[in-house]
């Protein structure tokens, strides 16, 4: 064994020491090819003939003299003179280095005599243009040689200040960028920055253009957009050399969806109502699931002993899902009716899963309520306990206001007219306390498995001499769409994150204001990072652009995917949303058991986020219609009490005013399993 190495107790550091010059951690998702970073590496043995000029920081300045001399033979100077000039000379090499010629300091410190610091300006402020032009190149090079060279900490203090110094090639997260920190003065001088040409970044301006001038503009401008990203806090938008024209959203999505109006759907009811199934089976009918591959469902269905989970599968795809035969998580995919474009999301509805039901029902414009019309099984899901009044409750909380009450599994009751109307005048009375009017909610008697009445209207003779209504795909093309926040800043809420194959990662969520163009930069809260869209997907098929409304899904680079949790807000960096952890709200107090008081621990979900927070106050009890305080400083909350309350949360969450966005300032807040409350947000303290 002793012929081994010692490898556990080697020291590296000394192997590595000098070697190391570009040891900087590169990403796997922004390497460089060995082509393109062969332009950057300069090495002394490939081309020794074509720099005049020894590295003399390193073996001392030997030049000096004949510098010195081939000057001073034109100008009459003394010995002592020629002393100082040296003297003047070390003093301005210490703070330049070698990125300024010898001849101009020798000229400035005879036309200062022999004044270092009145020397320094005049080489620094004059003919700037012309000395970027012309040592442009030696400058870069020189900065390569010297890079890891320890100063002294007095001229590194003075060079960061006064001297223009070669930036690092960074290669992580940002486009590579080489060229000078140029001072503020020559920034003020050119006036203002021109951007490189669109898709070309500064080296490449380099190495293509043979123009100094093109070179010396694109480094110039790159860099001051680097120092600039570096100063500020949160990071601007860099300005693109090409404005990117503005779409016309409106005329842009009617011509994408061929005149259809988009409509996100959510399927919600008790656990073991048929919801997977109904949607499954219409999906089915409609023609989006080929008959092999419902086939292959049936198949693998009764394999499994569960033969009438079929339809279901289509929609349940985990083999969790389809083992338990429960809907854990919300499913996404979509149809289109003669004039809409449906977006569907078939929501959980064990209880155990409510928090993955808020989410769909957040992201959804419209719901079908599905109830099972099995005697003992309706009464089931809507008594104390059941999850067919507590879902009616959060979608109402969460901004739906038009519903349809697909009364499932009809089959099993003979298409009886009696049970129908029995389930009906139970459920109206329920869903006008919830806060729906009459006219918006439509109830249809349905069978998911047996496939009457979802896609055609029913051919029954049971069903038919008594229901004359419509069938659910004609409900659903009926239902009106709501106003879009197209003029509104983009707002996007991560509903999931994950890392794709190609550069960068993954973020999917419903746009709920604005919209986005692939290239835009963007913000994201509560980490306050930016980065830039790289791809945007909509339904599986790249687009260019999207709007409030879409399910789409962001390819995202410049930003690291440790930072990204969901739950957070992708914004406009020009109008960012407001991050808080302190917050006051209107609430209205579901049937609860025990009443709310000062500190009552609860769990805040709003939109896609889950988040711990405990009732800092209890500021006033409002009448419930006019919402007048009638009550200042209560003790305590009981149920059916509208209140003013202050929520104090564990981490930032990022919110907006009900007022100014109402998808984005609405909340439920829920404790030891139940729905308690649901509010809205009034104000933000901090």
């Amino acid at each position: 064994m002793s012929r081994h190495r010692n490898v556990r107790g080697y020291n590296y550091d000394e192997d590595f020491e000098d070697d190391d010059v570009y040891g900087q951690s590169v990403e796997d998702d922004y390497c460089i090819s060995p082509s393109t970073a062969a332009q950057f590496i300069y090495s002394r043995r490939d081309k020794p003939a074509t720099f005049a000029e020894p590295l003399e920081e390193e073996y001392g300045y030997e030049g000096t003299d004949d510098t010195a001399d081939y000057f001073t033979s034109s100008h009459q100077v003394t010995e002592v003179d020629r002393a100082r000039l040296n003297s003047c000379l070390d003093q301005m090499r210490e703070v330049l280095a070698e990125s300024v010629p010898e001849q101009t300091m020798v000229q400035a410190v005879l036309d200062s005599k022999f004044d270092v610091q009145k020397a320094l300006d005049l080489v620094l402020s004059q003919g700037s243009k012309q000395h970027v032009k012309t040592k442009n190149e030696d400058a870069v090079i020189v900065g390569k040689k010297t890079k890891g060279k320890t100063r002294d900490s007095q001229s590194a203090r003075m060079e960061s200040e006064i001297v223009p110094k070669i930036t690092k090639m960074t290669v992580s997260g940002k486009k590579q960028s080489m060229g000078f920190e140029v001072p503020c003065v020559i920034a003020e001088e050119n006036g203002h920055a021109n951007t490189p040409q669109k898709g070309l970044s500064a080296e490449d301006a380099s190495v293509t253009s043979g123009v100094p001038e093109a070179v010396s503009k694109s480094t110039l401008s790159q860099v001051m957009q680097v120092s600039e990203e570096q100063n500020t806090v949160p990071t601007p938008v860099r300005k693109s050399g090409k404005t990117k024209p503005q779409i016309d959203v409106k005329a842009e999505l009617e011509k994408r969806q061929g005149g259809k109006q988009l409509l996100n759907l959510v399927v919600i009811g008790h656990v073991d109502a048929g919801k997977s199934t109904l949607m499954g089976h219409l999906l089915y009918l409609l023609g989006n699931v080929n008959k092999r591959t419902m086939h292959k469902y049936e198949q693998e269905s009764k394999k499994a002993g569960k033969a009438s989970f079929a339809y279901a599968w289509v929609l349940d795809e985990t083999g969790e899902e389809r083992e338990r035969g429960v809907t854990m998580d919300v499913g996404m995919t979509k149809f289109e009716t003669k004039t809409k474009a449906i977006t569907l999301m078939d929501a959980p509805g064990h209880k155990d899963f409510i928090p993955n039901m808020i989410t769909g029902a957040a992201q959804a414009d419209v719901a079908i309520l599905v109830v099972d019309a099995s005697r003992g099984e309706f009464e089931a899901g809507f008594e104390t306990g059941g999850q067919t009044r507590e879902h009616g409750l959060l979608v109402r909380s969460l901004g739906v206001t038009q519903l349809a009450v697909a009364v499932n599994k009809m089959d099993q009751v003979n298409w009886q007219q009696e049970r129908f109307q029995e389930i009906t005048s139970k459920l109206g009375q329920f869903l006008k306390q919830a806060g729906f009017k009459e006219s918006d909610v439509a109830y249809i008697p349905t069978s998911g498995l047996g496939g009457e009445n979802l896609v055609t209207r029913g051919q029954i003779s049971d069903l038919t001499h008594w229901y004359k209504g419509k069938c659910l795909l004609e409900q659903i093309d009926s239902f009106k769409p709501p106003q879009r926040s197209m003029d509104k800043p983009f707002r996007l809420c991560v509903a999931d994150v994950f890392k794709d194959q190609g550069s960068g990662f993954c973020v999917t969520g419903k746009i709920e204001a604005g919209y986005i163009q692939v290239g835009e930069r963007l913000l994201a809260m509560p980490p306050n990072e930016t980065c830039t869209a790289k791809g945007i997907t909509l339904h599986d098929e790249p687009v260019d652009w999207a709007a409030a409304g879409d399910h789409v899904t962001l390819t995202l680079t410049g930003m690291d995917i440790i930072k990204i949790n969901v739950g957070c807000v992708y914004c406009d960096p020009k109008e960012p949303i407001k991050v808080c952890t302190r917050f006051r709200a209107r609430v209205l107090i579901f049937n609860i058991e025990v009443p709310i008081t000062k500190g009552f621990p609860v769990l805040l979900h709003y939109q896609t986020v889950s988040e711990p927070a405990t009732i800092r106050r209890l500021l006033s009890v409002l009448h419930k219609s006019t919402g007048e305080v009638t009550k200042s400083r209560p003790k305590f909350l009981s149920k059916g009490q509208n209140a003013l309350i202050e929520l104090q949360t564990q981490r930032p969450v990022a919110l907006e005013l009900y007022k100014d966005f109402k998808e984005l300032g609405r909340f439920m807040l829920r404790y030891s399993g139940s729905t308690i409350a649901a509010g809205v947000v009034t104000e933000i303290k901090e």
